[in-house]
This record gives structure tokens, C-alpha cells and sequence, in this order.
């Protein structure tokens, strides 16, 4: 089957190359990923609400390279809502430094880009307003990132102190799987929502940073047997990385709801303290979810990551 058309919600799209394998090693082919975004969508879209969406793709399967995309590539279909972002060194207007971020904030949009094989789907901790000016950022994220022979055990084990530490702080925290190796541990800021300049949302970015710097490095200090702070790779063996940096106003992490690129079909996946706490006393009881058992909790369960 070469190219099919399809209506989403009043758009005709054309799909190409639906047999294509992405994911080799379990035959997972571009059907069965586009079939995967459209059951999902209805609690993915709201983490992507907004957001500019920096998109991993991987036209060939995850056995072949994979490229970032920001911009918005050409032949972006006129209905695609984007907005233009200024880059650090752009202050405003439209400039050399400008990108020009797709919104995925429906089914067609989200339709158009698994098309494109962008599995992985990356996003600010912050919010564009209509003009591409970001507000302050509504969320702040830790991700935990284990170095062997650390695993999602140890994660874990980490993820609770983090919890407890956020709670220190009047921040009520969720995980999430991180599709690959490892777990984020999300916080909702207070007033994320209202609209200020560009500097006022750098300082709120910084401020965020801080505060999960702050608390990588006492956790670091606390428990320097099982955490790290810093970014050396020769240092995080059979330790867990807390990635502060990803609250900077530029960096993104993967959505939650979004598939990985890894061998095989992976999810971003929330899940529940308790399983959490499972996890960290049984190595067997906790695992990173495929596509099916997302549908499936989605279904059982409703939206888990609720900030």
C-alpha cells in the first residue's frame, strides 16, 4: 500500500508507505504507530497544548539514523497552526535566529507528523502565546538518568527522595517512564499560566533550574552512594543522574504520551507513586511500557499525569 487518503476531523491527509517497518526488531510498522497517536490522542494533546513541538524523526525505522527537526519543514500543510519563537541572540520580530515551531494542538496535526515518522515528540516546560512569546514555564522536570549498572530500580528508589524533596517546597510531584531507561519526576510551578515578557520567563526558567539544581545537588550530598549532579558520564556509573538542566528556557523533553526510538516501541509513560514505590523494592515489578499496555492503562486508569 503506497499512499492512502484519510479524513481527521474534516482534513484529507495523505499517508504514505503504511507497511513501512519503523521498529525492526518487533516489526512494528507506520500503521500500527499512527494507529498508536490516534487511540492516545485524547491524553497526549493536552501535554502538547501549546507547546512548540521539536520533533525526532526517523524516516528510515529506528535501525537507521534519526534527525531533530524544530522548524516547521516544508509542505507544512496551511492549517498547521505554528508560531515563531525568537532564539537566544533574536530578541523579537522575524530573524535569521527565529524558528518556526508546528503547535500540535489537534488529531490532524498530530496525524501529519507520525506520517512523517516523527516518533519521538520534545517539548518546552513552557507555553508560546499567540505571538510565539513564551510565557513563564507552568512545570518544572527532573529527569533521572541511571548509569549501569543503575537501572529503573534505582530510579526508583531515587525518584521517592525527589518527590519528598519537591514536597518540601509545596510542589506535588508525578513520574512518568521515561520510554528509554529511566524516570522524570514532574511538578506543576504556580502561576505558569499567566503571560509575561520574554526576560521575566528567562528568569522564571532560571529560577526552576535552580530549584531542581538545588535539589539534585542535596540529594547528591545526601546520598552520593546512589545520586549525582553532575553531567561527566565517568561519573554516573551505578549512580542516578539528576538532570536539572532540561527547565532551561531552550532545552525540551520528551512528552509524556510520546513513543521513544529505541529498539523496540516505547512510551513515555505516567505512572503512579505506589508503583513507583513497587518498583524500588521489587526489580521485577516495574518496566518501561509499550504502546499496548499505554492503551491499555489509558483505558483502565484515564489520564495519570494530572499536574
Amino acid at each position: 500500500m503506497s499512499e492512502v487518503f484519510v479524513d481527521v476531523e474534516g482534513r484529507t491527509l495523505k499517508l504514505t508507505n503504511l507497511d513501512k517497518v519503523l521498529y525492526p526488531v518487533t516489526g512494528t510498522t507506520k500503521a500500527e504507530v499512527l494507529h498508536y497517536y490516534a487511540q492516545v490522542a485524547p491524553v497526549l494533546l493536552p501535554h502538547l497544548a501549546g507547546r512548540p513541538v521539536t520533533r525526532i524523526r526517523w524516516p528510515h525505522g529506528v535501525a537507521e539514523p534519526s534527525f531533530f527537526e524544530k522548524n516547521a519543514p516544508a509542505g507544512t500543510p496551511s492549517w498547521v497552526r505554528t508560531v515563531t519563537v525568537p532564539t537566544t541572540g533574536s530578541r523579537s520580530g522575524s530573524g535569521p535566529g527565529d524558528l518556526v515551531f508546528p503547535i500540535v494542538d489537534d488529531l490532524a496535526t498530530l496525524t501529519w507528523l507520525a506520517n512523517l515518522a516523527a516518533l519521538e515528540l520534545h517539548v518546552h516546560q513552557w507555553q508560546a502565546d499567540t505571538d510565539g512569546t513564551p510565557r513563564s514555564p507552568d512545570r518544572l522536570v527532573i529527569d533521572l538518568d541511571p548509569g549501569e549498572p543503575a537501572g529503573l530500580p534505582e530510579c526508583c528508589e531515587v525518584a521517592l527522595l525527589v518527590r519528598d524533596r519537591l514536597a518540601q517546597h509545596g510542589l506535588a510531584a508525578l513520574p512518568v517512564t521515561s520510554g528509554s531507561k529511566g524516570l522524570h519526576v514532574y511538578a506543576a510551578l504556580p502561576g505558569g499560566a499567566s503571560t509575561e515578557a520574554a526576560s521575566a520567563e528567562a528568569a522564571s526558567a532560571e529560577a526552576a533550574s535552580a530549584l531542581a539544581r538545588q535539589i539534585a545537588e542535596e540529594l547528591q550530598r545526601e546520598r552520593g552512594d546512589l545520586v549525582t549532579a553532575t553531567m561527566t558520564r565517568a561519573r554516573r556509573r551505578g549512580k542516578v543522574f539528576l538532570d536539572w538542566s532540561q527547565n532551561a528556557a531552550s532545552k525540551t523533553t520528551v512528552s509524556p504520551y510520546s513513543l521513544r526510538g529505541t529498539d523496540r516501541p516505547q512510551v513515555a509513560a505516567p505512572i503512579t507513586w505506589d508503583e513507583v514505590a513497587a518498583g524500588a523494592e521489587d526489580p521485577l515489578a516495574l518496566e518501561q511500557f509499550g504502546p499496548d499496555a499505554v492503551l491499555a492503562r489509558v483505558a483502565d486508569h484515564g489520564d495519570l499525569f494530572r499536574l
